[in-house]
Parts: C-alpha cells; sequence; structure tokens
C-alpha cells in the first residue's frame, strides 16, 4: 500500500498527458478545414477543432501553472464528448467496435475527474 501512495502526487500525469494527446492529436487531424465534415458545417468544424486543440494545451499549462486552467481544459473536453455522444455515438450503443460511445464516455468521465478535482488529482 505504501508504495501505491508515494505514487498518488504523480498518478494525475496519465490521465492528464493521455486525455490532452488525444484531444490535440483530434482537433490537429481536423485541420485545415477544407469544407464541411462528419455532417457539420465548415465553420462548426473550425469551431471543433479549436476546442478540441485548446482543451489539450489548457490541461497540460493547468498542471505547470494556474488550477483553473486544468478545469477550464477538463469543461472543454466536457462539452465536446456530450456533443460527440448525442450527435454520433448514442445511437450506436456502448460497443466502440460498433461505433459506439464506449471511448467517448471514459473521456468524459476522466475530465469530469479533473474538473471538479483540479490540480488535487
Amino acid at each position: 500500500m505504501h508504495f501505491l501512495n508515494s505514487l498518488s502526487p504523480h498518478v494525475h500525469w496519465g490521465l492528464r498527458l493521455s486525455l490532452a494527446a488525444t484531444f490535440i492529436y483530434h482537433g490537429a487531424t481536423k485541420l485545415p478545414v477544407k469544407g464541411p465534415m462528419m455532417g457539420m458545417p465548415a465553420a462548426m468544424v473550425w469551431t471543433l477543432a479549436a476546442a478540441e486543440l485548446a482543451a489539450g494545451v489548457l490541461l497540460i499549462a493547468g498542471a505547470f501553472g494556474k488550477e483553473i486552467l486544468t478545469r477550464v481544459g477538463a469543461v472543454i473536453v466536457i462539452a465536446v464528448m456530450v456533443g460527440a455522444i448525442a450527435m454520433v455515438h448514442a445511437k450506436n450503443g456502448f460497443n466502440v467496435m460498433n461505433g459506439g460511445m464506449e471511448f467517448q464516455i471514459l473521456m468524459l468521465v476522466s475530465a469530469l475527474y479533473l474538473a471538479s478535482k483540479g490540480n488535487d488529482a
């Protein structure tokens, strides 16, 4: 138990970096926007890409700076994931192999944890 307790101040990095990297990657792959994508108009795709990039950067910056950066980044992730689940994945059920919401729920709950705990995660 002592070993696990000693990891406590550091384990936020795995959660924080994996969530941030996923969002930075998905935001960057949408750019440059050349037109409608995923059934959304170009302006919405630009907004989504900017939100995903901002969320990832804020999650990382929050670890080195003010806690509000972590919380705002996490809230952006929550908003994006609620939209992704509602607009795309819920109709496909839970299983990610069928286009379901399994992965999106994991990211949503991870972001909810970071939003609620801030830098005390």
